[in-house]
């Protein structure tokens, strides 16, 4: 190669591997892309989301092809320049992880209304093609819906709890052997299986309803903590990401397009420096509208015994970040006396520590 050359890797690449290999690049006088890509067979043949990051340079001299080569929506090709260093691998793989979240809460919907609702797969398949024309039309949604018609049967400290819930359960469901003896184990020892078994009384017709509520409600909050993961990285590394373009070139290509991505877009273009989606006022409107039901799905899938870890996540997500005063105050005085961490007060400034055992004996 000679040098003003580039280098273009398309695999998904941790993005430190990448910020190594840019700044030897650089050292023989070559230029280095990063580019995360989207969209499986279907991005391949049809055009995909393209996410490069690293030299700029690289990025102009290659720009009018990748623009052709992308996925095209109403607002332009799926690509935009993310950023220095290893950016574009780094929201290649933060979007991996919303995708991720985004299937277990599917799996999630689907699990209740089969197994407490006790719909059919023909029911199913009906149900996600009336959800793909409303406010969760996505391709996971619509491929959901295909499924159903078939004959066969923390480093950054950002709060992610969905997106580590959907990775968890991905851990559990390789443990075939230990759940299966989990099962029978637990079964001698006396518990009764009701998973599985329709619950009677159900109206179905709300059940369904407030699945649809709950799988958006918690959705949101996934992307949600998507984007503040890419906030949390990008003030670290000084990016200065464009979350209303990571919206955008999401919207067409890649696995997690959505309609609704359209409507963060533009939340972001409203407010750039947007702490979260859940407190964009036309979210959080959506969020207190669907809360009820959310919490309805939730309590109902617990006293079935149905685990939905991705949606209790986005709910105890939810529930922790929209109060004012949380219970650390106590975690604060129980680390201040085993170890003296001291702990902050609210009524006045500073460090303070209290001798709380001495305190506790003089009262007693």
């Amino acid at each position: 190669m000679e040098p003003g050359d580039t280098i273009i890797d398309g695999g998904n690449e941790w993005y430190e591997n990448t910020e190594r290999r840019i700044v030897e690049a650089e050292n023989r006088g070559l230029l280095y892309l990063g580019m995360g890509v989207s969209g499986g067979e279907e991005g391949a043949r049809n055009g995909p989301s393209l996410m490069p990051g690293g030299s700029y340079e690289a990025y102009n001299n290659i720009k009018d092809i990748v623009e052709k080569v992308a996925a095209q929506v109403e607002d332009g090709p799926c690509v935009t320049y993310i950023g220095e260093g290893g950016s574009g691998n780094f929201v290649k793989m933060v979007h991996n992880g919303i995708e991720y979240g985004d299937m277990q809460l599917i799996s999630e919907a689907y699990d209740v209304l089969k197994n407490v609702g006790g719909l059919s797969n023909t029911e199913l398949a009906e149900i996600f093609d009336e959800w793909n024309r409303g406010e969760l039309e996505s391709f996971l949604i619509e491929i959901t819906a295909d499924i159903f018609k078939s004959s066969r049967a923390a480093e950054l400290s950002v709060a992610a709890p969905t997106i580590a819930a959907s990775l968890d359960c991905r851990y559990l469901s390789g443990l075939k052997d230990e759940r299966e003896d989990a099962a029978r184990i637990l079964a001698a020892a006396g518990l009764k299986e009701e998973v599985g078994t329709v619950r009677s009384g159900i109206d179905k017709k709300r059940l369904i309803d407030d699945v649809r509520q709950a799988l958006y409600a918690s959705k949101i909050c996934s992307y949600a903590q998507g984007m503040n993961l890419l906030r949390a990285k990008s003030s670290e590394k000084n990016w200065n990401l464009n979350f209303g373009e990571l919206a955008r070139i999401w919207k067409g290509g890649c696995i997690i397009r959505a309609v609704f991505l359209d409507r963060i877009k533009k939340a972001y273009q409203r407010n750039p420096n947007l702490a979260s989606l859940l407190v964009d006022p036309d979210f959080a409107k959506e969020m207190v509208q669907r809360q009820a039901a959310w919490r309805r799905v939730v309590g109902l899938a617990i006293s079935a015994g149905i685990s939905t870890p991705g949606m209790c996540a986005s709910l105890t997500y939810f529930d922790t970040y929209r109060r004012a005063r949380l219970p650390a105050n106590l975690v604060q005085a129980q680390r201040d006396l085993f170890g003296a961490h001291t702990y902050e007060r609210i009524d006045r400034e500073g460090a303070f520590h209290t001798e709380w055992t001495k305190l506790a004996r003089k009262k007693a």
